[in-house]
């Protein structure tokens, strides 16, 4: 056993608990049994939900058991948001995202051996409960002018539109979930976001009350850069865990354009490394900022973290042979077509003059201005500096997927997109 608590301070990873000496001790002469709950409000979990996940990882890797419980029974009813009421999904897609959700979980935890990682689904002890058996076992320990007080649910009682009854009820089954492990596995940690604080005090007190134990709660910090604004969102899109939703490149570039003022504080919450390996990362940044060290160490391990080894080579090799320092020829295409969705970008097909090329992607203006920056110097077809401006497009200059990279001077990048591929 290690001081897990510790550690996970260190790393910026506790926002509140309840009885922060007890959890130490309890931690100290564990194992103890913690969870952590995911609802399947979409088809795959997104930067909020990898805080969690990590503080799990932590946890398991101190020696203490893990549950991972993806909510088939909240999904169904929706964790109540301070501005407006969820739309319900069906049953099937709930369960379909529920499915997905379960698979993308378990490769962060260690899932073999006799710690190996616990997985359920709340839907297993909801389904066959009846209305009355819940209103009478679980309703009746809740008092409604507590419920009443919980942050999310004033928000919305304060609101035009109200709240329905449906989720009024959501922290009466989160707080069913948390009696249930601690009877099925003796859990006796629930971690979750600051945000969810009301919701996991549901629980604590519904086993408090129902088997006079006291148990445990700990929540994450809101994470925010340095000018309030929450992490985890790149051009207004959400950050998600799932490569079909956010691309592997396009992930690993959020993480490579953190703010030098934020880069450390995410080291520390996402990676594995060492006090003295993020204070030698510390040091470069503020020696020699421009080299950006800090911020690789960062994209690498996370999306290591997220996709594996073999997809952060990828879009490491993509994103230095894009600037010059790599051959574009040797990517694959699903990298290339990933790089290419983060650029500008235009139709361009083979025969297009190199100059039109550069204007239908948007780096330049006119075809006058095309014929300036390729008089100068200054385009290049995949890497290619280009002089002629009477050059076309040909059929070599279409890369795998489909995709021409054209640059005009030393930054400014866009794609040319090929409506059929050339096979050469």
């Amino acid at each position: 056993m290690t001081d897990i608590l510790d550690e996970l301070q260190w790393r910026g990873l506790v926002a509140q608990t309840t009885d922060e000496s007890a959890l130490r001790q309890a931690l100290a002469d564990g194992p103890i049994t913690a969870y952590c709950g995911f609802d399947p409000t979409a088809p795959s979990l997104h930067f909020g939900n990898l805080v969690q996940l990590v503080v799990l990882r932590h946890l398991q890797r101190a020696g203490h058991r893990v549950i991972c419980l993806v909510g088939g029974s909240t999904g169904l009813i929706g964790d109540p948001r301070p501005t407006s009421e969820r739309g319900l999904k069906t049953k099937e897609q709930t369960a379909e995202w529920v499915a997905r959700i379960q698979e993308q979980v378990r490769p962060f935890l260690d899932t073999s051996g006799e710690n190996a990682a616990v997985f359920v689904n709340n839907l297993d002890w909801t389904e066959g409960m009846s209305a009355l058996d819940f209103l009478r076992d679980v309703g009746k320990h809740f008092r409604v002018n507590q419920m009443l007080r919980k942050d999310a649910i004033a928000a919305r009682l304060a609101s035009d539109e109200g709240i329905s009854y449906t989720e009024f009820s959501y922290q009466l089954l989160q707080g069913l979930d948390y009696l249930e492990l601690y009877r099925q596995y003796g859990c006796t940690l629930q971690t979750g976001g600051s945000d969810q604080w009301g919701n996991l005090v549901a629980g604590s007190d519904l086993i408090h009350r129902v088997e006079g134990r006291s148990v445990h709660l700990l929540t994450t910090p809101l994470l925010t850069d340095s000018s309030g604004e929450k992490f985890g969102k790149s051009a207004g899109n959400a950050i998600w865990l799932s490569a079909d939703m956010t691309s592997p490149y396009a992930f690993y570039q959020y993480w490579l354009n953190v703010e030098d003022a934020s880069v450390v504080t995410l080291l520390k919450v996402f990676t594995d490394r060492s006090a003295e390996e993020i204070a030698d990362l510390e040091r470069q940044l503020a020696d020699e900022p421009w080299k950006r060290a800090a911020q690789r160490c960062l994209a690498a391990d996370v999306t290591t973290l997220v996709h594996g080894p073999a997809a952060t080579s990828a879009v490491q090799a993509a994103s230095e042979a894009l600037f010059g320092k790599g051959d574009l020829r040797a990517l694959d295409a699903a990298t290339l077509r990933d790089a290419a969705s983060e650029l500008p970008s235009g139709a361009v097909s083979v025969g297009m003059s190199v100059v039109d090329a550069l204007v239908a992607v948007g780096l330049a203006e006119s075809r006058n201005a095309a014929r300036r920056t390729v008089g100068e110097g200054g385009a290049s077809v995949n890497g290619v500096k280009v002089a002629d401006p009477e050059s076309a497009l040909g059929d070599n200059d279409v890369l795998p997927g489909g995709v021409v990279v054209l640059r005009r001077g030393r930054k400014n990048l866009a794609a040319g997109l090929v409506d059929t591929p050339s096979t050469a």
